[in-house]
């Protein structure tokens, strides 16, 4: 039974990689006309990350998606705003600062504005440099899925809060350093990943299906498009700090 359950889960894992697997090959030998370089290492490399993912879904569907959607029914049934507004800031905040897709770009931008002469290129000030953007963009966050949780509160249409955001973006683009302009833009993609996503999708969910007159389906999603959206802002007003 456990056996045949590991089996299943490692086949759909195997399923999702596979158009990876398949890209790569067929640029290795037919484009290339070229071997697997350590196609033994290779192997097994592909072999842990199967094993990897597999664990990973699991571990989503086990514990994040239910304790996430668990604690906003919780919190939303208590009836106290300012702890579901806590919740919701500190959620962000504590998933995105972990967030290992962030502490790698973070840490990958601090050395190139220390090799380009931006900042000193001591050790100090590029761990300064990259925990202040990781810290920006954590707030950030914190902060846009406080307000996609007012949003749902309130029954705000998505679209008009996503097109005013990104009308700011625009304008603080114009006036930003060129320097962050685009490190502040991937840093809207690298926070919706492995961490975030399924926490926040869970609460937007759950916070969704208390509420009476809100859709899970309508109002549970969206919460993402504002972790993506603001980092961006934060992170350019951080570079006109800094750079300017």
């Amino acid at each position: 039974m456990i056996f045949a359950f590991i089996l299943k889960k490692g086949k759909d894992a195997l399923t999702d990689l596979l158009p990876i697997i398949l890209v790569i090959a067929f640029f290795q030998i037919v484009v290339l006309h070229q071997p697997l370089p350590q196609f033994g290492e290779v192997l097994t490399g592909a072999l842990f990350v199967v094993a990897g993912l597999t664990l990973f879904v699991q571990g989503l569907e086990m514990g994040l998606f239910p304790i996430g959607e668990a604690m906003a029914q919780a919190l939303a049934r208590k009836g106290s705003l300012f702890w579901l507004l806590c919740f919701a800031f500190a959620l962000g905040f504590s998933t995105t600062v972990a967030e290992p897709a962030l502490i790698a770009v973070a840490a990958e931008a601090a050395e190139i504005a220390g090799q380009g002469g931006l900042i000193a290129p001591d050790r100090s000030t590029l761990d300064h440099y990259a925990l202040g953007l990781r810290l920006t963009v954590a707030v950030s966050v914190g902060l846009s899925i406080l307000i996609g949780v007012l949003r749902i509160l309130k029954g705000w249409p998505v679209h008009y809060l996503i097109i005013g955001g990104y009308v700011v973006v625009m304008l603080t683009t114009v006036i930003a350093p060129q320097e962050i302009i685009g490190i502040a833009y991937d840093a809207g993609g690298v926070t919706t990943s492995t961490i975030t996503v399924p926490l926040v999708a869970a609460l937007g969910v759950g916070l969704a299906s208390t509420i009476r007159g809100r859709s899970p389906l309508i109002d549970g999603f969206g919460l993402i498009a504002f972790a993506s959206l603001l980092p961006m802002i934060f992170v350019m007003v951080y570079g006109i700090i800094i750079f300017g």
